[in-house]
């Protein structure tokens, strides 16, 4: 299992490792990252890691997670540099890609809450951008002119300054303390022994494993830009970032 060091420290931008193994000269695992995998909606981190022996670059296109490990991309100019396992490297996180999707993060927590409570949706689905992201409900009644009033009340939850916490709990822990583990409708699989919890002090408590600042004020504020109907009860709303 990688060690997973964004969990706890989001805003860590670089860190040191040793390569675990390297498969087709190009896929990376490490022992321990702060590279974050795509999962949940959120996009993966980019950036470079650099071998210590030599100061060999290696600019990495992307993370993801499988069967517990989580591999790194090379880019394809740096494959003929070759890692080898043993190799001790330093990594660097593209920090603007990483701090826009973590403002991004939290604010879908903020703005899905709001339409979960103030409408009476499910969430079903979200997905993150640079640019924009979305959220997907399930909402019988879409009447498209209250959510003028949903993007107020997030952005008045934003400017209040809220700190956002981020901690490990034990799965039955969860189950027992919590009423929901998440947002979304599918749930939280069982499969997973501890659970990294998100709490947005007096807003909303639930599962994530995604990156995100530790205060509201961090997001700055929400502008909605589309709503879509994508069927029976499917709906889907577009927002961006305020600066």
């Amino acid at each position: 299992m990688t060690e997973a060091l964004y969990f706890l420290d989001c805003y860590l931008k670089e860190f040191e490792a040793t390569v675990e193994k390297v498969t087709d000269d190009r896929f990376v695992v490490l022992d321990r990252t702060a590279f974050y995998p795509e999962s949940g909606g959120q996009p993966s981190d980019t950036g470079k890691i650099v071998r210590q022996s030599d100061r060999a670059e290696f600019d990495i296109l992307y993370a993801g997670k499988f069967n517990g490990e989580i591999s790194h991309e090379i880019a394809g100019e740096n494959i003929s540099d070759g890692l080898e396992a043993g190799d001790r490297v330093k990594g660097f996180i593209d920090w603007d890609r990483r701090y826009r999707n973590m403002r991004m993060h939290t604010a879908t927590h903020v703005i899905a809450n709001v339409i979960e409570k103030e409408a009476g949706a499910q969430i079903t689905g979200n997905q993150l951008g640079l640019d924009q992201s979305r959220v997907d409900f399930s909402l019988e009644i879409f009447d498209r002119e209250k959510f003028a009033e949903y993007e107020r009340i997030a952005n008045e939850l934003i400017s209040r300054k809220i700190p956002v916490n981020l901690y490990l709990i034990s799965h039955k822990e969860a189950k027992e303390k919590l009423s929901r583990l998440t947002t979304l409708a599918k749930g939280f699989s069982d499969e997973i022994e501890e659970v990294r919890i998100v709490e947005i002090e007096g807003v909303t408590i639930e599962a994530c494993g995604g990156t995100h600042v530790k205060n509201t004020e961090e997001i700055k504020g929400i502008k909605i830009t589309k709503l879509q109907n994508k069927g029976k009860s499917n709906r889907r709303m577009y927002f961006t970032l305020i600066n």
